[in-house]
């Protein structure tokens, strides 16, 4: 490369990075777009529609989840973060972050109300031919007439086979005359196409419509009136955001101040190299968020989104240190720079692929799997896995090139390594298998002994429901008058900092959310609220609610890890060609989560919406650095095929890279740490489970991972020898 064409590549890169900074905090057009500003945001950050329904007459518990199954489905067509949770036993609470128009919302979610497929309208309950139970599904569709090739409006139906079945048997007799069937919703016709075919499957066409909202206005309603059971609105309003926009700009600042110090960091370890990758990260972070706020239909920022971001923060750095150690390496054993740039790009590239894939693939099976936030922490992932390959492998190889071509080739400006000092991690195993152990089992006699005089984990409100009180206050308080000055209240009040407040819409009314309240605590919140806030005592009420985290929310979640688990396996051990690889790969991820599992329980940290996030968050941060480490074995393992022992390679491998397993921990940490520093409670809270999962994570990466390849290895190796012996004494 000429000297013109480094700096010309310089100034490219440069003016992209200006160009997208600038997008990401002013957007682009006068509507802001691709800004930070149009990011669309969750609930528990930005606010958004909150509505209750009502059931019409008395349902079971399972008529009840039901109908909060399919409501749940409609609202992840607002928003892939869409609450779906049931109050008490005749309530359900629709959740829709980033929404501000509850009219607009209700609308199109439609009124839940009875559906009645039937051959007379003044008589719909006594000619019923199927009924909403009896309907999966419907959408509208934009077909083409056979005869003329004109656009067609329709509505597909989707049938259950108990369905199929009645609704065979009535067009069959309704096709001779060509009689219509009337699509009674609530009470009204809202349609009556006509049977002009016998039709025996489960799906069919209604013909007809004028347009496509015609179409799909009545798809809506059928999908809604499809409810197993009745349900009326009976609130719906506007909330603010649970962690307030005070939470919102100390993350903020908390971001920028972390990224200066890693900064500082990178520079001052890897000189040159640091800077360049200073640029890198710099041009990952605005890519993130124009990214993000490019793709605000499918993209809801919330706080296990953060979480996402951070790791990919995390993985961003780990991959320049990974290809950085390489260059030392290779300046070691003489090298000129230019060539160890290269070589080491080269070496580095299977580690980063793979340790990338590994947590992709955990992000794929989330998203697909999963639901609510657990959806929106494989969004923010895997956006931030893929774009910090980008930034290692061609933003940092790219500048390299440019930054040699115009002579920086001095060693010193780059570093070299010319020795590892091995450690013996080997023999001290079985110190770390102990104190591994014993943590766990404290961990587990933990919840056992707390499971006797109550639950063995402190459960938020978002997993076990608790209390809702409605007060109407003095005035009208912001939200973050709302943190600053009744939220502390409340906590002195009750003895519990597990408070949740939103206010209402245009009004001074509050809702409360906390633990079930004991009576002696009841009054005492109720006086407190009268004599600092002027509430009127005979007019707050409080009732009892169930939990937001839903069963199969924990369900799908646990169920998405276990797959995630295996999947990552699979591709270890092809990748590998070793089933020991693959098999002890996932180990440390079961042993970083009890670990954290024992952090929550002793020290009685509270598991809410984000304890999910956090054990998503530590997998895939662990299972990359393992990689890492399993990449070097696999590689010595060649190398130093016949010159060193099992247990010489695991070491070796592990002392190599220690400094990467260290310095990536590191940043990441002071991300963290600086989040964790400047957060409100609720960020607070979040962070510091994932502090410990981070140094969980290193941990076991470093002093179990290579440990457990080597005993399961002997194990095979082991088994093998005995198979073969035993075969030829035979």
């Amino acid at each position: 490369m000429s000297r013109k064409g480094a700096i010309a590549r310089l100034i490219a890169w440069l003016a992209l990075l200006v160009f997208i900074g600038y997008t990401a905090i002013f957007g682009l057009g006068s509507d802001g777009s691709g800004s930070m500003n149009d990011i669309t945001l969750g609930l528990d950050l930005r606010g958004g529609v909150s509505i209750t329904y009502q059931t019409v007459e008395d349902v079971t518990s399972q008529e009840l989840e039901d109908a909060r199954n399919k409501l749940a489905q409609r609202a992840q067509d607002q928003s892939t973060e869409a609450n779906v949770y049931t109050e008490g036993s005749n309530r359900i609470t629709v959740e829709i972050p980033g929404a501000t128009d509850a009219n607009q919302i209700l609308e199109e979610l439609g009124k839940p109300g009875t559906l009645i497929f039937c051959t007379d309208s003044s008589d719909p309950e006594g000619t019923t031919v199927i009924t909403g139970s009896d309907v999966v599904d419907a959408q509208p569709r934009v077909t083409a007439k056979q005869t003329t090739n004109a656009r067609e409006y329709v509505v597909e139906l989707t049938l259950s086979a108990d369905g199929r079945k009645k609704f065979s048997d009535a067009t069959e007799k309704l096709v001779t005359n060509h009689d219509p069937i009337y699509i009674v919703y609530d009470g009204s016709v809202i349609s009556a196409p006509t049977v002009r075919s016998h039709i025996d499957s489960e799906t069919c066409e209604i013909t007809g419509m004028d347009s496509y909202d015609s179409a799909s206005t009545l798809a809506s309603n059928i999908r809604i009136g499809a409810l197993p059971v009745e349900l009326e609105e009976i609130r719906s309003e506007v909330v603010g955001a649970r962690l307030g926009q005070n939470a919102v700009r100390t993350s903020l600042l908390a971001g920028i101040i972390g990224l200066i110090i890693i900064f500082i960091f990178m520079i001052a370890y890897y000189r040159l190299p640091g800077a360049v990758a200073s640029f890198a990260l710099l041009m990952y972070t605005v890519l993130v968020i124009v990214l993000i706020s490019t793709f605000k239909e499918e993209i809801t920022l919330t706080l296990p989104g953060i979480a996402g971001i951070i790791l990919g923060i995390g993985m961003a750095v780990d991959a320049n240190c990974i290809i950085f150690a390489r260059i030392r390496e290779e300046i070691g054993q003489g090298k000129s720079v230019r060539a160890a740039i290269e070589a080491g790009f080269a070496k580095a590239f299977s580690a980063i692929l793979d340790g990338n894939v590994t947590t992709l693939i955990a992000a794929a099976v989330l998203f697909f799997l999963g639901s609510g936030t657990v959806k929106g922490f494989a969004e923010t992932l895997a956006l931030g896995i893929v774009v910090s390959m980008f930034t290692a492998l061609v933003v940092v190889r790219s500048l390299m090139r440019a930054i040699v071509a115009l002579g920086a080739e001095n060693e010193k400006l780059y570093g070299k390594v010319t020795d590892v000092k091995v450690i013996d991690f080997i023999s001290r195993r079985k110190i770390c298998y102990i104190a591994s152990s014993a943590v766990i089992l404290i961990g587990i006699l933990s919840m056992v002994i707390h499971s006797v005089s109550g639950y063995a984990l402190n459960y938020s409100l978002d997993f076990v429901g608790g209390a809702s009180t409605s007060v109407v206050l003095d005035k009208q308080y912001t939200v973050e008058e709302l943190n600053d000055q009744v939220q502390p209240v409340v906590v002195d009040a009750i003895g519990d900092t597990d408070v949740q407040i939103t206010p209402v819409q245009n009004s001074n009314e509050i809702i409360i959310r906390t633990k079930t309240l004991t009576l002696d605590q009841r009054d005492k919140l109720y006086s407190s609220l009268a004599d600092q806030f002027g509430a009127d005592e005979s007019k707050i009420t409080t009732e009892n609610i169930s939990a937001t985290v839903s069963s199969e929310m924990q369900r799908s979640a646990i169920i998405a890890v276990i797959v995630a688990a295996i999947f990552m396996l699979l591709y270890v051990t092809i990748r590998f060609r070793n089933f020991s690889f693959g098999f002890t790969s996932v180990l440390p991820l079961i042993h970083d989560v009890l670990v954290l599992l024992a952090f929550y329980a002793v020290f009685r940290w509270t598991v809410g919406n984000t304890f999910i996030a956090c054990m998503l968050t530590i997998v895939g941060y662990s299972i990359n650095a393992t990689i890492v480490i399993f990449d070097r074995i696999r590689e010595n393992r060649k190398l130093h095929k016949g010159d060193m022992n099992s247990v010489q390679i695991v070491n070796l491998s592990i002392s190599q890279t220690l400094t990467r397993s260290i310095n990536t921990s590191l940043t990441t940490l002071i991300m963290v740490v600086v989040l964790y520093i400047l957060g409100v409670t609720s960020i607070r809270e979040f962070a510091l489970p994932l502090i410990v999962g981070i140094i969980c994570g290193c941990y076991s990466s470093v002093c179990i991972a290579g440990c457990l390849w080597y005993d399961f290895q002997n194990f095979l190796d082991d088994r093998a020898a005995k198979r073969k012996a035993h075969a030829g004494k035979k």
